[in-house]
């Protein structure tokens, strides 16, 4: 076992941090906290909706819902009875880049966690049957309904996806998928997508709180260590875009919504590059809370846009150049033109008006505290340390995000707002009407 240097408190993680790798390939992080005596494990799959190919969109996330359906050794919905039975709370997600698996329960239960974590990743397609299969298609058909068809705005993710990223990229579409595609295919199909893709040398386990490394270690070789290796896994379709695009892009959109809103979206750089570290400062200028340009000039001085529902934030993709998404929607009586020219104008104010100290100091306070948040819990850590360790190899290298935020000056904010003009944007309007799509 390799223990890494503890990084120190002013960097952003202060707490220790020891990995090791198992003889299969499975990547073992832990971090001791013996502060309370409750445990986070956080398993993240490197694969996600960018890893699927042409044809089978959608499996990454309905996996997230096959993975509690029962395994080899745990019956059907038996996972969650044993983590709540014991105390413990736990779910998944899934998004372009990866698939994570977590629970939070008291320390004593660390075993129980890590038999039910190994016996899904070695022993979930002995179980999978054509039923079970055929009720979670079901399950997703109905979150895709409820979540993106039948909720006003709600499909903007998935319109503004392909505005952004042409066919064939591997960000071109969202993780609910093509409900065609999950029709077509067949047992033996997503079994194979399972046996590709989960194996624990595509996997990170981290494990948070009140442990011992060593034992935590001991425990994951007995329950983990049998399982075999995947030779060959596939890499993600390339398609790395870099920077902005070159020409704008639109979308009109008649719907049942209440009011007009308007999404002005860029390509920007990769999560975890100095330029998207730029860029996660100038969005929470731009558009986070009552003190942003958007709120202060749209909301508060020209009153043209809705005070709760105008912002902008970046989507933390790190495999290709990351979205950011600047959003408004309009008060009664205006219309959208004036309101997409609002937003453009304030938007375009970050190139020609400097940021301010005051500014500049209240987003590094809003994005520190954020970065608190996030790791004070021993979930928030599990969950951050596995996601540097899988897409940066080093979950130590977490330490940095927050200094590097930080650093962040006015001038690599007006830098950065350089690229946000006309000719690199995607625009998505909704619009209210009884009519269909424009």
């Amino acid at each position: 076992m390799t223990a890494q240097p503890a990084p120190v408190a002013e960097t952003g993680y202060p707490w220790p941090i020891e990995t090791t790798r198992l003889d299969n390939g499975l990547r073992v992080v832990v971090s001791e906290d013996h502060t309370a005596p409750v445990v986070g494990v956080n398993l993240w799959y490197d694969v996600g909706s960018r890893h699927e190919p042409a044809g089978q969109t959608g499996f990454a996330h309905l996996f997230e819902h096959l993975m509690f359906e029962g395994s080899q050794h745990v019956a059907k919905t038996e996972h969650m009875r044993y983590v709540q039975g014991a105390g413990g709370s736990l779910n998944a997600t899934t998004n372009p880049d990866r698939t994570n698996y977590f629970e939070t329960l008291p320390a004593e239960h660390l075993e129980l966690a890590l038999w039910l974590e190994a016996d899904r990743m070695g022993g979930l397609v002995p179980a999978l049957t054509q039923e079970t299969l055929d009720n979670q298609r079901e399950v997703v058909k109905n979150e895709r309904r409820q979540r993106y068809d039948n909720v006003p705005y709600g499909d903007a993710w998935l319109r503004l996806l392909p505005l952004l990223y042409p066919a064939g990229h591997p960000y071109h579409h969202a993780t609910i998928g093509s409900m065609e595609d999950l029709n077509a295919a067949g047992l033996d199909t997503f079994k194979a997508f399972h046996a590709r893709y989960y194996a624990p040398n595509n996997a990170v386990l981290t494990v948070v709180g009140d442990v011992v490394a060593g034992e935590v270690v001991a425990l994951a070789e007995k329950y983990f260590g049998s399982i075999e290796p995947v030779a060959d896994i596939p890499p993600a379709p390339a398609g790395h875009l870099g920077g902005p695009a070159t020409s704008p892009a639109s979308e009109v959109v008649y719907g049942n919504v209440p009011a007009p809103r308007v999404y002005l979206s860029h390509r920007t750089h990769p999560f975890g590059t100095a330029g998207y570290d730029a860029i996660t400062v100038l969005a929470t200028v731009l558009g986070s809370g009552r003190g942003s340009r958007l709120y202060q000039r749209l909301a508060d001085g020209a009153r043209i846009a809705q005070p709760d529902f105008i912002g902008s934030y970046g989507v933390d993709l790190a495999h290709a150049a990351a979205p950011l998404i600047i959003t408004a929607t309009a008060k009664d009586g205006v219309d959208i033109a004036t309101l997409t020219t609002g937003v453009a104008e304030v938007v375009a104010s970050m190139r020609s008006e400097p940021v301010t100290e005051a500014e500049l100091g209240r987003a590094k306070a809003l994005l520190t505290t954020s970065w608190w948040r996030q790791v004070s819990t021993v979930a928030g850590r599990a969950d951050t340390l596995s996601r540097y360790a899988t897409q940066f190899g080093d979950p130590a290298s977490a330490a940095y995000r927050l200094p590097q935020w930080q650093a962040v000056t006015a001038g690599d904010i007006a830098e950065a707002a350089r690229t946000l003009n006309a000719e690199s944007r995607v625009t998505l309007t909704y619009l209210p009407s009884e009519g269909g799509t424009e």
